[in-house]
């Protein structure tokens, strides 16, 4: 039976994206997406657009909806400035592996290459930093390039895709017929497992006295929280995770030893150049988590387990690589394994953990200076959420110790950009979280600097009544440069003190509730009034001034160089 039905090519596109599963569109309209918008007010029952303030907006909110779900965000703007105000949250996605597909509206066909009022080569542009860009210029080419961009988006080690619709393609007829792709010639987007591999990992493993693990995104990508849990368990291995990674595991699990990286656990950074296996799952050795790479982990056999091979071996030489999906390979390595017991070398992370908590972590989650410490706002917004909410930061300090001091319970329960350090990343972000899981508490941390980056999405929180929580913690500097002007440039701080505004007078022109603390007695209350109120909410957390996110390794050093007090 043939089911082509004849339709304009943005009724097209709409259905396509149905066939996908895309319940929500985050987006600003424009010129030259106007018939694709026009499309979209007969499909509101089931497609929801979220009406961002601008479209850096709409890329982040898409992130935040795809890491807090799973599921590919969607995003929709129009031609020139609409589309290159993309760029930035296209290059997170990208180096943070966010599916996401961008669509955008182009001139017509006739004027392309003609410098069309609001034309730019977007696809030219955006090629760097997508995993694939295409323009359509054809309706009936729409169905097969939707199909085409959503498999390659979330397949492999995922990314974003942009689309580029020129104007005629919208307003075309087409016969509209959907298949969902399944392959692509040329395209493999998950390794074959080699069995040798999975035999030398588990081998080397089992011969370990001190192993470690080192866990990255990629297991919460993959959706193997479980078969981590018990592949650690098996081999009683402890593990570290990226900034990424923070939600892969429980934060009580005792095989979990904390935060890798220049700000850190001092424990699994210094037993890094300890163990005798490191076993590296679902991350990418990042020079923030290596540091001198001349002096990481000398001593140990390194195992890799990824699904990109472009990954394998271009930071840190590795031993074993096993490719594939962790989902599978995980169990693959663990039938493998013997019930080992490492109690000792278990215990010593404990030991070396409780030597930072007396130096550093004490006095910043239980501070008892004159001002606020950003560690304690920290802790009483995540004890007092049970440690159930998703977090979701923005950059900075403010990040740093959201990773530190929160706890998570749950998968996906740590938002934040991490390859591109992105300021501006966590409000929209948030938004789409809050709409992606309308279920779980959503509470975003941000800076005083970072908040006024994307500020105007308060419009979004408003229009749409997303209802998370802002804690801006509130010291009057951009901090982290700061922190860096302190301690490696004379203390002087060029251009980073801030002068800001009323926030909580900012929160309530865009109708949302807002409150400013500045005393530590009042702190708790001002937290439980605002996980109580039923909408969204500001709280303005004046910290400490100079705060120091501690401990710190120097940027191109190793661990043994770890900066534990001022």
């Amino acid at each position: 039976m043939d089911n082509k039905e004849s339709v304009s090519g943005s009724v097209s596109l709409m259905k396509s994206l149905m066939e996908e599963g895309t319940d929500t569109v985050f987006g600003y309209p424009g010129g030259q997406i106007i018939p694709v918008f026009d499309a979209l007010f007969d499909y509101r029952q089931k497609l929801k657009h979220i009406l961002v303030r601008h479209e850096q907006g709409a890329v982040h909110a898409a992130q935040g909806y795809s890491r807090a779900s799973g599921k590919t965000g969607v995003v929709l703007v129009t031609s020139g400035p609409g589309a290159t105000n993309t760029v930035t949250g296209i290059a997170d996605a990208m180096i943070d592996s966010t599916p996401i597909v961008v669509i955008t509206g182009q001139v017509v066909s006739p004027l392309l290459g003609t410098d069309a009022f609001q034309e730019v080569d977007i696809v030219g542009i955006s090629q760097p930093v997508t995993k694939w860009s295409y323009q359509v210029r054809r309706a009936d080419e729409i169905a097969w390039a939707v199909a085409q961009a959503f498999y390659i988006a979330s397949s492999g080690r995922p990314g974003p895709v942009l689309l580029d619709f020129t104007k005629d393609a919208q307003v075309a007829m087409t016969n509209h017929h959907y298949e969902k792709c399944t392959s692509i010639r040329s395209y493999l987007p998950v390794p074959k497992i080699d069995r040798n591999s999975v035999w030398q990992a588990a081998e080397l493993i089992n011969s370990a006295q001190k192993p470690l693990a080192l866990v990255g995104q990629g297991v919460e990508i993959g959706r193997a929280e479980q078969e981590l849990i018990e592949f650690l368990e098996k081999a009683q291995i402890p593990a570290a995770w990226t900034l990424l990674g923070a939600s892969v595991m429980p934060f009580d699990h005792p095989l979990n030893k904390g935060m890798l990286g220049m700000h850190g656990n001092l424990a699994p950074n210094l037993k890094t150049n300890e163990c005798d296996v490191l076993v590296a799952i679902g991350m990418r050795f990042d020079d923030r988590v290596i540091g001198d790479v001349n002096s990481y982990a000398t001593q140990a056999k390194i195992i890799h387990f990824d699904i990109d091979p472009a990954e394998v071996g271009k930071n840190v030489d590795v031993d074993v690589p096993v490719l594939g999906d962790v989902k599978e390979t995980l169990p693959a390595v663990a039938k493998l394994l013997r019930q080992a017991d490492h109690d000792d070398w278990i215990e010593s992370f404990n030991t070396v953990n409780g030597e930072e908590y007396d130096k550093v972590i004490v006095n910043e989650i239980y501070c008892q200076g004159e001002h606020i410490a950003m560690g304690e706002a920290v802790r009483i917004v995540s004890e007092k959420t049970d440690n159930s909410a998703i977090i979701v930061t923005d950059v900075g300090q403010n990040q740093m110790m959201a990773a530190r001091y929160s706890k998570r319970r749950f998968p996906r329960s740590f938002i934040s950009s991490g390859g591109l350090g992105t300021m501006g990343f966590g409000l929209p972000a948030a938004i789409g979280a809050k709409i992606a899981r309308p279920d779980r508490t959503v509470c975003l941390f941000c800076g005083d600097g970072g908040i006024q980056m994307c500020i105007q999405e308060l419009g979004t929180v408003m229009q749409s009544n997303v209802k998370i929580k802002i804690i801006v913690l509130n010291n009057r500097y951009l901090g982290m440069v700061r922190q860096w002007q302190e301690m490696f440039f004379n203390k002087r701080y060029s251009e980073t003190p801030m002068l800001n505004p009323d926030f909580v007078k900012i929160a309530d022109a865009y109708r949302i509730k807002g409150r400013k603390v500045t005393k530590r007695e009042e702190l708790e209350e001002a937290v439980a009034e605002m996980l109580e109120h039923n909408g969204a909410y500001l709280l303005v957390v004046d910290v400490e001034k100079k705060g120091m996110v501690l401990p710190m390794i120097p940027p191109g050093m190793d661990a043994s160089n770890i900066i534990m007090e001022k």
